[in-house]
């Protein structure tokens, strides 16, 4: 009889040794089966180990690979992997049915499990110290920008110092452009006068030119003249056609005159805050302004501005960016600003420690400060006496009276030397001690050819 120790497992099982069986009892002709599942089962065990072992040495890897090294740290991380292998040891030999083999085969699969825990736990360490090798280096990133970030601020620092530097020659040279500019712009108002004379009352009958050079015509006066010459000549003619002729050249010529006399008085006195014709503005408008604050006019437009404006505007700026004569002169919109303060600042403002522009006093107050040094050293040096007891007389019979102090100096005539005082005057001693300030004598020095020959020689 043939019977299967496992359903399904090991099919081939037979208890007949004519087909090859080892057992004849078929109590225990299922042992082959359960060996062999059993076997298989430590065989797997034993690989998925070793899995684990491969794994945990690449995580190992990786994490090395992954310190970065910085300035601020040098992080080493290592991860020592113990490495626990299964051996299973397959001998084919006779199957002895007994507990013992069955319990050691058990053993087996228990240690390859213990060895699959073990490799995972130390792939975990290593995964660890990997993530704390990674932060340590993020730290060390962080610090390194943060000092890049300090060196541009002192880099920034060090070129407005140098910019600052030049503030007394811009205000200088602004000084002299905004005088520059209002030159110019004397000369349009001169003109544009000039030209509104021509346009109404230039000689009647008599071509005038405009400013511009090219502009050409008859004044309101001419056109008045030739129309009152049209009136008289139509009243006086025969016939009713050169009436009529005569009276429409009339009325043309005063068309033409009250043309001129509206144009003549736009180009004096027009404030309007728009331009004449083109770019033109009335001369009225160039002397003293329009009143105008669109942009469109002549005050305080770029590129423009009026003459009184840049003469004597302290308020603001004559046109969009640059201020008047007086302001650059004597103002003080600019005080205190980086390349500002007008010439009159850079000459005598004194305000404690202020300064004209955000860098320099000005020349009075430097002036100011050498005369303070000069009184202090007025206060050390005493001046020219016969004696050490003369020289300190004069400080301490001065009213108020002075301290005598060690370092104080005078020039003894007698000795003609500078002597400074070593011991102040205290008790019985009315004069102190002083030494003189006496030059090194070094006529007795070696030359410098004979210290050459002295230094070859030796």
């Amino acid at each position: 009889m043939t019977t299967a120790a496992r359903p399904g497992q090991f099919t081939g099982a037979t208890d007949n040794s004519a087909n090859g069986g080892l057992f004849g009892d078929t109590k225990i002709d299922g042992i082959p089966d359960l060996v062999g599942a059993d076997v298989l089962a430590a065989q797997v065990a034993a690989t998925a180990a070793k899995v684990s072992e491969t794994n945990a040495g690449t995580s190992a890897t990786n994490s090395a690979a992954d310190a970065v090294s910085t300035a601020a740290d040098r992080v080493a991380t290592a991860a020592d992997v113990v490495l626990t292998k299964a051996d299973v040891v397959l001998t084919k030999a006779d199957v002895v049915t007994t507990g013992q083999n069955v319990t050691s085969i058990g053993g087996s699969v228990t240690a390859a499990a213990n060895s699959a825990t073990a490799a995972a736990e130390d792939r975990l360490l290593a995964t660890n110290a990997a993530t704390a090798a990674n932060t340590s280096a993020q730290n060390a990133l962080a610090d390194a920008n943060l000092a890049d970030g300090h060196e541009a601020e002192a880099k920034a620092a060090k070129d407005a110092a140098v910019t600052a530097k030049g503030a007394s020659e811009d205000a200088r040279d602004l000084s002299i452009a905004a005088k520059n500019a209002a030159v110019p712009a004397a000369a349009a108002a001169a003109n544009s006068k000039a030209d509104a004379q021509k346009l109404a009352i230039n000689a009647a009958n008599q071509t005038f030119t405009l400013s511009d050079g090219s502009t050409t015509g008859l004044s309101a006066l001419s056109y008045a003249a030739a129309a009152a010459a049209s009136a008289t000549a139509a009243a006086g003619s025969n016939g009713a056609s050169g009436a009529a002729n005569s009276a429409s050249t009339a009325d043309d010529h005063k068309d033409d005159a009250e043309a001129a006399a509206v144009t003549a008085t736009k180009y004096a006195v027009n404030i309007q805050g728009t331009p004449i014709t083109g770019s033109d503005f009335s001369a009225k408008a160039w002397a003293v302004g329009d009143g105008s604050t669109s942009g469109n006019g002549v005050d305080h437009a770029s590129g423009r501005g009026n003459a009184k404006d840049w003469a004597t505007l302290t308020s603001g700026k004559a046109d969009t960016s640059e201020y008047s004569a007086k302001e650059y002169a004597i103002g003080a919109q600019r005080r205190g600003a980086a390349n500002g303060g007008s010439a009159k600042d850079w000459a005598s403002f004194v305000s404690g420690t202020s300064k004209v522009d955000n860098v320099y006093k000005s020349a009075r107050a430097y002036a100011i400060d050498a005369a303070n040094s000069v009184a202090d050293f007025d206060d050390i040096y005493y001046g020219a006496y016969a004696s050490d007891l003369l020289a300190v007389q004069s400080q301490t019979g001065a009213t108020p009276a002075k301290q005598v102090l060690v370092g104080d100096l005078y020039y003894n005539t007698n000795e003609n030397a500078v002597k400074y005082c070593q011991v102040v005057p205290s008790g019985g001693d009315a004069d102190g001690t002083w030494g003189a300030i006496v030059a090194v004598n070094t006529s007795g020095f070696a030359t410098k050819g004979f210290a050459t020959a002295m230094a070859i020689a030796l």
